[in-house]
């Protein structure tokens, strides 16, 4: 990468607010050049996106959200970061895991003025995995302020899992209708929970398990909100192959992996313990 790695002392104290709320803040996380690295890789991914990139807000709405996805092997700017940062020290530490795999990236860019919300949700179930050792890391290149930033229902990450829907149209495209239980109405009734979030600055990072309800908001016209999330996977994930289309999705990995394996796959590769080159 060119740069010495910015280490970070992550305490006990980060560790078991992981674990019992399903959500922590770290802050500093990353370098000043670290963060400009990441931000250079994600004006390019935004100027060139994948075909799997998606548009996630309305053609009326006056901003516009834009998603990509699994673009470190295409990326760069990606790749340095994923690999030349501490994500993957950390990212074992809060999984209390002895090892931490890349399970994909995903770019989600909101621009000045956009007001589509991010639903609340989890995240595991539109995924073909299976595990409670996860992590996922949420890393803004632009100051986010609390009111567009990710919240998170503490404790949720106990499951169950719930019902995924798509979020343009609140279809269930993923397991069938009737077989998991619904969201709850958490923006409708926010005084019955604990919800989690925080402000947070380039550097700073939102970590969460991909059970843990979440959502965000819209952004303010003249502020910009590009995000970079690293998912993680530990020790006892295991592939879970669906019978639709997962988000993302890994076309033929089924043949290649079979039910219930580790997700030992050059598509998921070791962050820690660091293997040598």
């Amino acid at each position: 990468m060119g740069m010495t790695r910015h280490n970070y002392p992550l305490t006990s104290e980060q560790v078991e607010q992981f674990q019992q709320d399903g959500a922590v803040v770290l802050r500093g996380l990353f370098s000043p050049g670290e963060i400009a690295g990441l931000r250079a890789g994600i004006d390019a991914n935004l100027a060139t996106p994948s075909p799997r990139a998606k548009v996630a807000s309305r053609r009326e709405d006056p901003g516009w959200f834009l998603e990509d996805f699994c673009s470190w092997q295409e990326n760069p700017r990606y790749h340095d970061f994923i690999f030349g940062s501490a994500l993957g020290q950390v990212g074992a530490g809060l999984m209390r895991s002895h090892t931490a795999r890349l399970y994909h990236d995903h770019m989600l860019t909101k621009e000045p003025g956009t007001v589509a919300r991010t639903p609340w949700h989890q995240d595991q179930p539109y995924y073909n995995i299976t595990g409670a050792q996860n992590c996922s890391f949420w890393i803004p290149v632009d100051p986010v302020s609390r009111a567009s930033t990710l919240e998170f229902v503490a404790g949720s990450h106990r499951g169950p899992w719930l019902m995924p829907r798509s979020f343009m149209d609140d279809q269930a495209k993923w397991f069938p209708e009737g077989s998991l239980a619904d969201l709850p109405d958490v923006e409708g009734a926010r005084e019955r929970y604990r919800i989690l979030g925080w402000e947070l600055q380039p550097g700073d990072a939102a970590c969460f398990h991909m059970l843990t309800l979440h959502a965000s908001g819209g952004v303010a016209a003249g502020r910009r909100r590009r995000v970079f999330s690293v998912r993680l996977i530990g020790d006892d994930v295991r592939h879970a192959p669906r019978r639709w289309v997962t988000s993302p999705e890994f076309p033929g990995l089924a043949r290649e992996l079979p039910e219930g394996a580790p997700m030992q796959h050059a598509l998921f590769p070791l962050l820690w313990p660091e293997v040598s080159a």
